[in-house]
């Protein structure tokens, strides 16, 4: 049993990044310490409260001679609000090749992220001085956030690319930078899958939520360091949204693939809440 901290925030839900992070962790204290995390597959459940604390679960499924098994229950107010299965594995030699590749400006060479919304209207400015306010990483845009397209009338293609990085120096444990990028895998995914609806997380009328999230690990790396994060929203219907992420390190290797459905349901003025 894992207790969560709670980072203090104004948002009436805590960030699914978060529980997903804290969850790997907790499980990830449990494994053999010569074990890496090779894939992780999580389902949201509720939305957890960001006033009170969250009480992680571990049950210890299987330790094999290669790959160990964890599953992580997150409850809060005597309610499971999440559910995580993450499956380690013992570093061993093995055939290798990639077939996605970064194309994208190195970091240095593009505007800082405060400058990137100059040119978006005052709402928008607010919306990400807000999430920068919540999330400790920093993002620098590869091109124009489709977001600024959305506040403009117009519709754009639905991808998001940014490097990311932790704001803080982490420690050496891998562990630690698994989950710092997990927690970062849950920024601007869903919202990828958006901008050909003319929409962005928070339109008017739109209800939007993670439902399921899946990451597969491939190479070792550093959360403090510069990660480029490739999002496009593959597929929609039925009030959902599927959503593809590509993590390449600055030499170009990819080093985590992340999958994400959420719930993308038009709601008219009025209507109730429903999940």
């Amino acid at each position: 049993m894992f207790r969560g901290r709670v980072r203090p925030t104004n948002s009436t839900r805590t960030f699914g990044g978060e529980v997903a992070g804290q969850a790997l962790i907790a499980a990830g204290r449990t494994a053999p310490a010569d074990v890496r995390v090779h894939s992780l597959h999580a389902y949201f459940l509720r939305p957890g409260n960001p006033g009170a604390p969250i009480l992680y679960q571990v049950d210890p499924i299987r330790d094999g001679r290669s790959f160990t098994t964890r599953r992580t229950v997150a409850v809060q107010h005597g309610q499971a609000i999440f559910v995580l299965s993450a499956s380690f594995q013992r570093p061993e030699p093995g055939y290798s090749h990639q077939v996605p590749r970064l194309d994208a400006p190195a970091p240095e060479d593009l505007p800082p992220e405060e400058s990137t919304f100059d040119a978006g209207d005052t709402a928008t400015g607010e919306w990400y001085a807000d999430l920068r306010a919540r999330i400790p990483v920093e993002v620098r845009f590869s091109e124009e956030p489709p977001r600024i397209a959305v506040a403009r009338g117009e519709t754009a293609p639905p991808r998001q690319r940014a490097w990311l990085r932790s704001t803080e120096r982490l420690p050496d444990d891998p562990l630690l930078h698994v989950c710092a990028a997990t927690y970062a895998s849950d920024l601007f995914l869903l919202g990828s899958a958006l901008p050909p609806h003319g929409l962005a997380i928070g339109s008017t009328g739109l209800q939007s939520a993670s439902l399921d999230h899946a990451v597969w690990f491939h190479a070792p790396f550093r959360a403090d360091d510069w990660l480029h994060y490739d999002t496009e929203g593959i597929w929609a219907g039925n009030a959902r949204a599927l959503c593809r992420g590509y993590l390449f390190d600055r030499a170009g290797t990819l080093v985590a693939t992340v999958m994400q459905e959420g719930l993308i349901r038009q709601r008219a003025p009025g209507d109730g809440h429903r999940s």
